[in-house]
């Protein structure tokens, strides 16, 4: 699938539920309303989409949501999809992650194929970390990473940056991140969705993150990509990675090769932009494919340059939808 901008799209990102069970507050208001349950596609509709992706091309996948594995018997999509990897269908199967289920399921992602995932982690300290997800506790998502890294999971850590709340924070993070094996990604927060909070207050730019780390640490350059937006640095001090995304100071849609599915079947060919197509209606058409083949071609040929995020004082959102409900 290439766009119209001759980017080839090889990876998916596949909201599984827009449901989670945190609440944390760059990303969703306390009083969210989530979708019906009868909007939302099955797991078996969730696999057929993800085949036929795999047949257009797309070979990495990544399951995201709200929290991925609060959905009910989200195991079978996993072992179903990983046997895609198994065969050589595709190269990678990855999970966004919150951490809070992970001691239940971490064996059962690496029997299913899944090599290496990300975990939303903002903060080590615990008081902050029940103030940033308004009711999470830090000690069980720390059980849930080491039983990942115990079940021999690589471990990304992203951390959004949120001035006057983890701007302290990133030296202990880069160290700790370190001494476990695992590497970081820093991300600017992003202008989706009413948060009932005023995002020009949290949002801190990445370049002075960077500037402020390199006062302690030895930062090498690298070409290193793991398919997403990130851009890596070598820590040399610790032997690790830390990731920079940068959707508001630097954009880097120049390298786009990603579009993203919620759990209603609504294909998403930019994060920050609104234009999208229903597959879950040519996926319920009929048993075969052929309509939903042509309407991701359909999709794909409207894949936009890419996205103008802007934050200031008082600024509605970029796009209306909350980052749950397209996926991360």
């Amino acid at each position: 699938m290439i766009d119209p901008f001759g980017r080839f799209v090889s990876y998916l990102r596949v909201s599984v539920t827009d449901r989670c069970d945190l609440r944390c507050v760059y990303c969703m208001a306390e009083d969210m309303s989530f979708l019906p349950k009868s909007d939302v596609l099955s797991l078996e509709e969730l696999e057929r989409l993800c085949t036929a992706f795999v047949r257009k091309g797309v070979r990495r996948i990544r399951l995201t949501g709200g929290e991925p594995l609060v959905r009910r018997n989200i195991m079978n999509l996993i072992t179903n999809i990983g046997e895609l990897v198994k065969s050589g269908a595709m190269d990678e199967l990855t999970l966004t992650t919150n951490g809070t289920q992970l001691a239940k399921y971490a064996e059962g992602l690496v029997q299913a194929g899944m090599r290496r995932i990300n975990v939303s982690l903002d903060t080590l300290d615990a008081d902050k970390f029940t103030a940033v997800t308004r009711w999470g506790k830090l000690d069980q998502v720390l059980d849930g990473i080491m039983a990942a890294k115990q079940a021999g999971l690589a471990i990304k850590i992203n951390t959004v940056a949120l001035k006057g709340v983890n701007d302290n924070e990133y030296d202990h993070l880069v160290e700790w991140c370190g001494s476990n094996d695992f590497d970081l990604c820093l991300i600017e927060t992003m202008p989706m969705g009413e948060v009932h909070s005023d995002r020009m207050e949290q949002y801190l730019p990445l370049s002075q993150v960077r500037q402020s780390l390199s006062r302690h640490w030895t930062l090498h350059e690298t070409d290193y990509r793991t398919g997403g937006p990130a851009r890596y640095v070598q820590v040399a001090e610790t032997g690790r990675r830390v990731g920079f995304i940068t959707p508001m100071t630097h954009n880097f849609c120049e390298s786009c090769n990603r579009v993203r599915i919620t759990c209603t079947g609504t294909l998403y060919m930019c994060l920050g932009q609104e234009d999208a197509v229903d597959l879950r209606a040519p996926l319920r058409r009929s048993e075969g494919d052929e309509a939903l083949e042509r309407a991701i071609d359909d999709a794909i040929a409207k894949k936009p340059k890419g996205h103008d995020f802007i934050i200031e004082r008082g600024a509605i959102p970029a796009v209306g939808r909350h980052m749950s409900v397209t996926g991360g």
